[in-house]
């Protein structure tokens, strides 16, 4: 069986490593914000929203050994 990605309680991380983390996910190659331009801060600060409001979490792949931020459905 494949790994089951870890969910990282986003309230866990040092404000400095989930800043991190974010900035990492909204700088990804390929992050698609349509026609819209945002900058840094805008985008790192509407994930941190999706975070507290639960629309979004961070979780761990120990496979990878890498975080992401996905989309809560």
């Amino acid at each position: 069986l494949p790994p089951v990605p870890m969910e990282i309680p986003y309230q866990k991380l040092e404000s400095e490593i989930l800043r991190a983390v974010i900035v990492e996910f909204v700088t990804r190659e390929g992050t698609d914000y349509g026609d819209q331009v945002f900058s840094l801060d805008e985008k790192v600060a509407a994930v941190q929203l999706q975070l507290e409001d639960g629309s979004a979490l961070i979780v761990f792949d120990s496979e990878s050994e890498t975080c992401n931020v996905v989309a809560v459905r």
